[in-house]
């Protein structure tokens, strides 16, 4: 049980170091994609904006304003798909992400996490990809 609480509180600790001091924070000049996404119910928003080459995310950048979990999540997704074939960032879904934040959140939480998401996908679902 004590190395349950353990990993929690790491998974804590990750996810208030990426609140506190994001990476990958902006909003890019030259991007290849642009995208927002905005939780209604709590008013949480993120903004997703990347460039696109030879269909694998080169820089991707974030914005937004809200809680811990929906900008943290931002934060730690930005990281994650640096270098990733988008066809592949298209197939994550919200068991990446609660494996990715480590732990369960419930349906109101699992929005926030959500927002990030959904404002990559939809924007690097306008890029068109190469054909092979």
């Amino acid at each position: 049980m004590t190395f349950g609480w353990a990993m929690l509180n790491l998974y804590q600790e990750i996810l208030m170091d990426h609140y506190k001091n994001p990476r990958n924070k902006g909003v890019l000049v030259a991007a290849t994609f642009i995208s927002e996404q905005r939780n209604s119910s709590c008013g949480d928003e993120v903004i997703c904006s990347g460039i696109v080459h030879a269909d694998i995310i080169v820089t991707v950048q974030f914005d937004g304003k809200g809680c811990v979990i929906s900008q943290a999540t931002a934060s730690l997704l930005s990281e994650r798909v640096h270098g990733m074939h988008i066809k592949d960032i298209i197939k994550l879904d919200k068991d990446y992400l609660v494996a990715m934040i480590g732990m369960v959140l419930g349906l109101v939480r699992m929005q926030c996490a959500l927002l990030s998401l959904i404002a990559l996908t939809k924007g690097i679902s306008k890029v068109d990809i190469q054909r092979e």
